[in-house]
């Protein structure tokens, strides 16, 4: 009695088993559910489906399986490194890191762009921390072309109209570091969302760099180089995660 009580409780819903395996996002796989292309123990899974430990999932009619061992990567970016899992792409991040498991990349940081990007197999918590409605900061260090004015910084923190992508930007915090240099924290990812601030005022990016995503800091790792989060790193991006 105690067994299935324990087992019953164990039990996963189908949408956050496919997140967790990191195939999809829980919406996205919902739809998949919905087509069809999803089977647990040979009968197709229908909204709701939870899956008990020891219970087989196919995709497409190939296994899935949360991986037990979870695994979160810090890794310094080099620019020209593209963020995609995608073979078709030759400089894809995937291939440069070639971690003996899979593993893919938290959100992007743009071709022309370097510094510290996460990778996992937890697919949940990658959701979790992509989603822009959690205002997770993440911090950089900005060069550009000319000389900062404090009516630029001034700018900068405030909403600025992104017409491009038709997008207006949350307000920021921006710190001047020097004549060409400044320090910026996001809550939000919009496309080269940096850049294009920039652009609008005048300026132009040479270099930009990511230096910390919520409490993970790059500090003084190597370019091209990934280390896997402490402990200590990982029970706080956690319980941050959790507390949503």
């Amino acid at each position: 009695m105690q067994e299935t009580k324990r087992k019953t409780e164990d039990a996963v819903r189908i949408n956050k088993y496919l997140s967790q395996a990191g195939i999809c996002s829980r919406r996205q796989a919902d739809t998949y559910v919905e087509e069809g292309r999803v089977e647990v123990d040979g009968e197709v899974a229908v909204s709701g489906t939870k899956v008990l430990p020891g219970q087989s999932v196919t995709f497409d009619g190939k296994p899935v399986k949360i991986q037990e061992d979870l695994i979160f990567l810090a890794f310094h970016k080099p620019r020209g490194i593209v963020c995609t899992a995608s073979k078709e792409e030759k400089d894809n991040i995937i291939d440069y890191i070639n971690y003996p498991t899979r593993i893919y990349p938290i959100g992007r940081l743009d071709k022309d762009s370097q510094g510290l990007i996460l990778l996992t197999n937890d697919g949940e918590a990658a959701n979790q921390i992509m989603k822009a409605r959690n205002y997770h900061e993440k911090e950089y260090e900005v060069t550009v072309n000319k000389r900062i004015t404090n009516e630029f910084i001034h700018d900068m923190r405030n909403p600025v109209p992104l017409d491009e992508i038709n997008a207006v930007t949350r307000r920021c915090k921006v710190i001047k570091e020097g004549p060409n240099e400044f320090r910026i924290i996001l809550t939000q990812g919009l496309n080269r969302q940096i850049r294009r601030m920039c652009e609008h005022f005048g300026y132009r990016v040479t270099k930009l760099k990511r230096v910390r995503v919520m409490n993970i800091k790059l500090g003084d790792l190597k370019e091209g180089r990934y280390r896997k989060l402490t402990p200590d790193e990982l029970r706080e991006l956690k319980k941050e995660l959790k507390s949503e």
